[in-house]
């Protein structure tokens, strides 16, 4: 009597066949992240809501962090398109910038998702710096587009910060419209060239 041949092993790695992709999965995830909130969503609870196996989860994002991490990239990217937002003519590109973050922010959805705790606030810093900040560096070129871009993303930021993350009364008050009214200006700044200032030659000694 032969005996059975036995089961064979359940492959690791990537499922075959067509699985969920990563962008199916998201709005899942992120419906349950405002559901319940990051705490009380487990990765068994966002499989089982999008029909897949756990592992499949794993596979894409890691862990749960790394699945928030991905809803939260997924919303700032949704609405703060850079490559839109760059994409216009450059007397408006003030302007674009303040629209883009308002109507990220005035979102009521993606402020519930902010506030989730240190995961979104790591979340958004390196949205600022590797998406916005970089890509404005790589706009701008020159000599000092390092020091334009960072003037940039330190006055949305510090929109976002006095507004919605820890609002003060006066900038909680203002209008978009008014918004944009106010830091254009000062974002028109930040993106102007600077002038070149002059060295000054010789040994340091002071000429009469």
């Amino acid at each position: 009597m032969n005996n059975p041949a036995p089961a064979p092993a359940r492959p690791r790695g990537r499922p075959r066949g067509n699985p969920p992709t990563r962008e199916s999965i998201v709005p899942v995830a992120r419906a349950l992240f405002l559901e319940r909130g990051y705490r009380r969503t487990t990765l068994r609870a966002v499989a089982e809501a999008a029909g897949v196996d756990p592992a499949l989860i794993a596979y894409h994002f890691g862990s749960k962090k790394g699945l928030f991490a991905e809803v939260m990239q997924f919303q700032c990217a949704n609405v703060l398109a850079v490559d839109e937002v760059l994409g216009g003519e450059p007397a408006t590109l003030p302007d674009r910038l303040v629209d883009a973050v308002t109507e990220l922010w005035e979102d009521a959805d993606f402020r519930q998702l902010t506030a989730q705790g240190d995961e979104a606030a790591h979340v958004l810093r390196e949205y600022l710096e590797h998406e916005l900040l970089a890509r404005l560096v790589e706009f701008l070129g020159g000599r000092d587009a390092t020091a334009r871009a960072t003037a940039v993303v330190t006055i949305l930021g510090g929109l976002i910060y006095t507004r919605y993350l820890n609002p003060l009364p006066t900038p909680a008050a203002l209008t978009p419209s008014e918004i944009r009214h106010v830091l254009t200006p000062a974002l028109r700044t930040a993106l102007a060239p600077r002038p070149r200032t002059a060295t000054t030659a010789g040994t340091g000694r002071r000429t009469p």
